[in-house]
């Protein structure tokens, strides 16, 4: 499916403020694009139906969520691949699964509600698939934020997210209801005229209660930002390669903030290593329309490191296994 002006505008201005807390909130969004409330509406429901976008709504930070998360990955004979695909698939608790390009050929993403219950879910994934399952938490992240750019021909690219799109950090203390609205909206919002009326009727709230308590997720971080998330897979970046590096650990917080900041980078995290195993400890996601464009952002990442770099590799990703986004309260 060829994506029109329209659809790329969309895409362009709308992966982060959302209007949501306000009146009719896509009428809005209709004016800023120039076009009708309907129309907007029928474009995201397309773009949903395309697998162009995954969802449309809040995208929720576990961490500021009182939750878990952490990556993981494990080495699974080829013979038992599929199954064991299955098994780890099979766990609410992940959100992301991926195979790549290495001995440790399955990396997953594990969200929990509480940060005992990734614990349990790394458990419970050794004792089903027999297997050693490394847990790589974060340890210090330098950049996240994944936004794309569509130009006029259709190609697209990956930029920083906007200042103003950036998280907040107010102090702010989670309580049931919050967790109530996140079940409701973590899978997208209502594709209606007004979804703050119809998901407050849902969950027993008033429209202007709900609003408050979404304005204020946004001002605390808990909730990053909210629009469309598009699949970069589906709009052509089919390029998605895991760089990691070996870099001293007395310099790698510096090191690390270097990287981050590269326009080129949607995920940047200090990561430990694993002794005979694993050399690893900066992590830096990178995304490319293919592997050779990868490979060229990966060589600007290498010429910045320098000697500084004792090793590294690019876990390409030759499957999605699972991607359903994070879901932590049920």
């Amino acid at each position: 499916m060829v994506l029109s002006g329209f659809a790329r505008a969309f895409i362009n201005q709308c992966q982060g403020g959302f209007p949501v807390t306000e009146g009719r909130p896509f009428a809005r969004l209709a004016d800023v694009l120039g076009s009708d409330e309907g129309s907007v509406l029928d474009l995201v429901r397309s773009l949903l139906d395309a697998g162009q976008l995954s969802r449309f709504g809040p995208i929720y930070d576990a961490s500021r969520l009182g939750g878990g998360q952490t990556l993981a990955a494990l080495s699974a004979p080829a013979d038992r691949f599929a199954d064991i695909a299955a098994q780890v698939n099979a766990l609410p608790a992940v959100a992301h699964n991926y195979r790549r390009e290495h001995a440790l050929n399955m990396w997953f993403v594990i969200a929990a509600p509480t940060p005992d219950g990734v614990d349990t879910a790394l458990r419970e994934i050794s004792k089903v698939t027999g297997l050693r399952v490394y847990n790589f938490p974060k340890q210090h992240e330098f950049y996240l934020g994944l936004w794309l750019a569509l130009d006029e021909q259709g190609l697209v690219d990956t930029v920083p997210v906007p200042p103003a799109y950036q998280p907040q950090h107010a102090a702010h203390t989670m309580d049931a209801v919050d967790y109530r609205i996140i079940a409701a909206t973590q899978a997208g919002l209502p594709l209606v005229e007004e979804p703050v009326v119809e998901l407050a009727a849902q969950l027993g709230l008033t429209p202007e209660e709900l609003a408050t308590r979404l304005q204020t997720m946004l001002d605390c971080g808990a909730i990053r930002r909210i629009g469309a998330v598009p699949n970069h897979y589906r709009l052509g970046l089919r390029g998605n390669g895991m760089t990691v590096w070996d870099v001293p650990d007395d310099i790698a917080i510096e090191l690390g903030e270097r990287i981050g900041a590269l326009d080129f980078v949607s995920h940047s995290y200090l990561r430990p290593r694993y002794p005979g195993v694993w050399p690893y400890n900066l992590f830096a996601m990178v995304h490319g329309r293919g592997r050779d464009e990868v490979s060229a952002k990966a060589e600007r990442v290498a010429a910045i490191l320098g000697p500084h770099c004792r090793a590294h590799d690019v876990l390409f990703s030759s499957e999605v296994l699972k991607k359903t986004g994070l879901r932590l309260a049920a």
